[in-house]
């Protein structure tokens, strides 16, 4: 009925036009406007531009990737003894960068591209180390193992990485436009920006970067501090050799303190073990625990110089101070600062002598005073000792009012020996470091003085010497009544490049030879019987040759001595 009605319409419409002999144009076409009415059309916002969906696009890619990278996109990897951490991070310059924790890092314009690759050196693993000296014969594949770690490294590092970046921006891709075709194609463009980045990286590698090192963090001081560490790199031929060597040296360094051989003194001893300037030698804590074990340590005394620069970046170095098997307690050392000093103040198990307050632990009473000086690197040089005495002297007042309420020091500490010289006479026993140079003497008033050379082998320090600086620490056996020295076992490692270890047992001067060293009479009982001392670890290579060392870095003490017997069992 209806259409039957729009039709007569329509034919209405022309007759009339027909009759009219026609109409102005703009009527006709509200007429044909009236008779064929169309439904309102819907007003779209206007789509993004070709250019914009692009950009868009491009966007989420990198964004996916560089989020897949972060994520899922490290490689754990170890290379020889070293445990390492491998990760490709986006840049705009390329090249490698090498972090070595706590030093800093290290930068190599090995390539250009987006990416750059990062290495971690998170740790020496002790057990690989172990089997490499258990091994010897493997220590000449070592160079070799250290290169297939690290080509192995690198494959599963890019594997990783392509599942990374692709699974990255396919998963950003379909978030956000939650279409499968789309995130697909993310995918496939990550998967692009990777290939290409590798391409690249392989035509641009440059292999002589290694010569051309730029510094960051403490290394970037490292010239100030132990003069041109550039040293290093100058002949990578040999460099590459020698990395092999000192990773070496470092593993049989904390086998041979783990195989020293022990002590048994008598049950009413206390077993105290000094050590001085490790200067953020990692290879020092791995000694020092191992010493703990094997002498059944009471307490470990460090008479500072224990980092380099003092900064806040240097702290996680003494993370393994509250570790070691036995309390730590430390006096500052001119290389430590006060925010050295606050970070241990706050750690667990370990204890910081300062201002002369005196401290209680394992049954012996201790007092100490921190460095008044303090040194970061070479640029700042002190010759002036005055502010060393009046520093000692306090320390010495503030041991005279222990004395007077009753509750006298057993042993004074501090880092320079002139500071320590101050308290002659108010203590038996006082402990100092600082020289890199182990000595004992009886001060005027009858205090003995012990000096600890460098228990990390002078750190850096060693890189440059032609003469490598011997790791050192000592073992002291004190009455746990009287507090009183009984004796000592001087313990003595090669440094690098190096592999002798020898312990020598002797007795301070209030002791006659020939006694019990934990025995309170000048004459007794004869020494126990054994190997004489000092008793050497042989080289596994032979490398370092037994005996061998300087005279001023073992200066006799005035003391007699026994050819104490080390019992190896």
């Amino acid at each position: 009925m209806a259409r039957a009605t729009r039709r007569l319409s329509r034919q209405s419409v022309r007759s009339a036009l027909s009759r009219a002999g026609g109409l102005p144009a703009r009527v006709v076409r509200r007429l044909r406007a009236a008779a064929h009415p169309r439904p309102p059309e819907l007003e779209l916002t206007p789509g993004p531009r070709p250019f914009v969906r692009a950009l868009g696009m491009v966007a989420v890619t990198l964004l996916g990737a560089w989020l897949g990278l972060l994520i899922v996109g490290s490689v754990h990897k170890p290379v020889g003894p070293m445990d390492t951490t491998m990760t490709l991070r986006p840049s705009f310059t390329g090249g490698t960068k090498i972090n070595v924790a706590p030093l800093g890092a290290l930068e190599l314009d090995t390539h250009h591209g987006p990416l750059r690759l990062d290495v971690d050196v998170t740790r020496l693993d002790p057990d690989r180390a172990g089997y490499l000296v258990e091994n010897p014969e493997r220590f000449g594949e070592l160079q070799d193992m250290v290169a297939s770690d690290v080509e192995s490294g690198t494959r599963d590092l890019a594997l990783r990485s392509f599942v990374a970046v692709v699974a990255g921006a396919t998963a950003l891709g379909l978030a956000v436009y939650r279409r499968p075709r789309r995130a697909l194609l993310a995918g496939g463009m990550a998967l692009a920006v990777l290939a290409a980045s590798g391409a690249t990286a392989a035509t641009t590698w440059n292999p002589k970067a290694i010569l051309e090192p730029r510094f960051s963090g403490l290394l970037a001081g490292a010239p100030s501090l132990v003069g041109d560490a550039r040293r290093i790199v100058t002949d990578f031929d040999v460099y590459q050799q020698e990395l092999a060597r000192l990773v070496t040296n470092m593993s049989k360094l904390y086998n041979a303190a783990s195989t020293l051989p022990t002590y048994q003194p008598d049950p009413n001893t206390t077993r105290v073990l000094h050590v001085s300037d490790i200067h953020l030698n990692p290879a020092a804590w791995l000694i020092i625990e191992s010493l703990v074990e094997q002498y059944e340590i009471d307490v470990i005394v460090d008479t500072g110089d224990t980092m380099d620069h003092g900064t806040a970046a240097e702290n996680p170095f003494l993370d393994p101070a509250s570790e070691l098997g036995a309390p730590f307690v430390w006096v500052r050392g001119n290389h430590d600062s006060r925010t050295t000093q606050k970070y241990l103040e706050d750690m667990e198990n370990v204890h910081v002598l300062d201002d002369g307050e005196p401290l209680e632990i394992a049954g012996l009473r201790l007092a100490g005073m921190g460095d008044p000086h303090f040194t970061p690197d070479r640029r700042v040089q002190i010759e002036d000792e005055s502010e060393q005495v009046v520093a000692g002297r306090r320390l010495a007042a503030a041991l005279r009012t222990s004395k007077v309420l009753g509750k006298p020091v057993d042993i004074a500490v501090g880092h320079n020996p002139t500071l320590v010289e101050q308290v002659d006479g108010e203590v038996p026993l006082a402990l100092a470091g600082h020289s890199h140079n182990r000595k004992q003497r009886v001060l005027g008033k009858g205090t003995f003085m012990m000096i600890e050379g460098s228990t990390g082998g002078g750190g850096l320090r060693a890189v440059e010497q032609d003469v490598p600086e011997r790791v050192s620490a000592s073992v002291l056996y004190l009455d746990d009544e009287t507090g009183r020295l009984q004796a000592w076992d001087e313990i003595t490692l090669g440094g690098l490049g190096t592999t002798t270890a020898e312990v020598s047992r002797h007795l301070p001067p209030d002791v006659e030879p020939g006694s019990s060293p934990s025995s309170d009479e000048p004459a007794g009982s004869p020494a126990p019987t054994g190997s004489p001392s000092p008793t050497e670890v042989p080289s596994p290579t032979g490398t370092g040759e037994p005996g061998e060392e300087d005279d001023d870095n073992r200066a006799a003490p005035a003391r007699r001595e026994t050819p104490t017997p080390v019992p190896t069992g």
